[in-house]
């Protein structure tokens, strides 16, 4: 606790300082949200020079080419005691229990080359994760705190998240405005053009963003619902890894192509170096279309986005684990025990979202991947089914605030049943035993902006059959979140 207090006492001073230099002429045009906009920057950026309608903590350099910027995210999560006839090593806990993680992040960039068709930034982020989840986030396929880091031992240690170069090169001269970010400076870029993300980073950043689902920072909290499931995306047990981002953008579309590391076991923090046995390679199209066409009015912008990938890594196969068991090898299942260097896991994953009206809009997820080999890098889904929306609080004079509802739907194939069955353990599962269901989440949250980038937030989360097994729960998990947005 106290690293974590030092680490974002770092932040406050550094964003004191950015308020003490900031530029004298900045711009009071409003900067124009992006079509998927990057983690906190959900709110209306109104131009209302009142403390309830700023977005955050301090005013940031428009102008500049440095940005110095921090937020940090404290949930407390609690739910009480469910039915449960047996449990496991890995099972959600049925005694109620409660817990609190927090988060803290400071974002530094600089601009090396300013000139909008082949502007040049480096991107550095400094963060500290602390506090720990029910049941050390173990037992649930869809675990309702994205925050928490699964393995509890790392402590709160500040460690670098992020280190990157991103290059833009222009292929016109038209440009458009752009929303300034930590992962991109420039204010307007080419419409035409192709970027590169090189460095220390998140997959999530870049790929499988939704501007509906996928901050749990300002949005939804739980694993499922702000990512695709069964999206098993390159990344160390605290979500990161190094790799190649390119990107191209047109008017109306974007492809994207990641190259990633692989952990070199299954939810570890170390990184396989060997790209040639240990990879991680996605391909994103991304196309900006309204998808109910006529049916609405042009202004209601609509996306969709298609992923697909593969990974390449030391894994093993469920069936294999079940064999060597029923043949009386061990006393349950153990899929360490057959992994294999290169085994190949694929899957695919689509993303929509579309406005409905000016205060309602509505998201959803699809995905699937193999299952025959084991879940290695983000969760323990194979299939996933996502719906949901938010609502505005434009309509009581609150436009930072947001209404969110969204249900999930997670499975898995049928050697991965019976690994459970058998007592076997994932990385996340493991009852014991396994009466196998579909694990159904239905989440909604209300949340507030107080006061100049402070942020409270109430979340329910509905979990029927946690961890596939429908022996266990129902659960009501409820928590409470402050973010701040420095």
């Amino acid at each position: 606790m106290a690293r974590l207090a030092r680490a974002l006492l770092v932040v406050f001073l550094a964003c004191n300082f950015a308020v003490a230099q900031r530029h004298t002429a900045a711009s009071e045009t409003p900067t124009k949200l992006p079509d998927a906009p990057a983690p906190s920057a959900e709110v209306d950026q109104s131009t209302d020079t009142d403390d309830d309608a700023t977005p955050t903590m301090f005013p940031h350099w428009e102008n500049s080419r440095f940005l110095i910027g921090g937020q940090a995210n404290i949930i407390f999560q609690a739910h009480g005691p469910f039915h449960s006839p047996y449990q496991g090593p890995n099972s959600l806990l049925p005694r109620g229990e409660y817990k609190t993680s927090l988060l803290g992040t400071l974002y530094l960039a600089a601009q090396a080359i300013r000139d909008p068709k082949f502007a040049l930034d480096g991107l550095f982020d400094l963060e500290s994760a602390g506090g720990r989840g029910d049941s050390e986030a173990l037992g649930l396929a869809g675990f309702t705190n994205l925050d928490v880091v699964r393995n509890p031992n790392l402590g709160s240690t500040p460690y670098m998240a992020r280190a990157q170069v991103h290059q833009i090169i222009g292929f016109t001269d038209k440009m458009v405005e752009n929303a300034r970010t930590q992962f991109s400076l420039a204010s307007e870029v080419p419409e035409r053009r192709l970027e590169f993300h090189v460095g220390k980073m998140s997959l999530p950043d870049f790929l499988d963003i939704n501007s509906i689902g996928s901050d749990s920072h300002l949005q939804f909290m739980n694993w499922t619902v702000d990512n695709n499931g069964a999206w098993d995306y390159a990344a160390d047990t605290r979500g990161y890894t190094y790799a190649i981002v390119s990107e191209y953008d047109d008017k109306t579309w974007s492809a994207r192509y990641a190259l990633a590391l692989m952990p070199t076991v299954a939810n570890g923090i170390d990184l396989d170096w060997a790209l040639r046995r240990a990879s991680g390679q996605n391909w994103e199209f991304e196309l900006r279309k309204p998808l109910l066409g006529n049916l609405l009015p042009p202004a209601r912008k609509g996306t969709i986005r298609i992923l697909s990938y593969v990974n390449h890594a030391h894994m093993g196969l469920y069936r294999d684990a079940n064999k060597e068991f029923l043949a009386g090898i061990g006393t349950r299942p153990v899929i360490q025990n057959v992994e294999k260097f290169s085994a190949v896991k694929y899957g695919f994953a689509l993303n929509f979202e579309q406005e409905l009206t000016e205060d309602i809009r509505m998201f959803g997820r699809v995905g699937w991947n193999e299952g025959q080999h084991e879940s290695f890098a983000y969760t323990e889904v194979d299939q996933t089914v996502e719906f949901g929306g938010d609502y505005s609080g434009r309509r009581w004079s609150r436009p930072n605030d947001k209404i969110g509802l969204a249900f999930v739907s997670n499975a898995i194939k049928k050697d991965h049943q019976e690994y459970l069955k058998l007592g076997g353990l994932g990385f996340l599962l493991g009852d014991g035993n396994l009466n196998y269901a579909r694990e159904d989440i239905l989440e909604s949250y209300y949340n507030m902006h107080t006061w100049r980038g402070l942020y409270y937030a109430l979340d329910l989360q509905f979990v029927d059959h946690p961890g596939y097994n429908q022996d266990r729960g129902p659960v009501l998990v409820e928590s409470v979140r402050m973010h701040v947005d420095f």
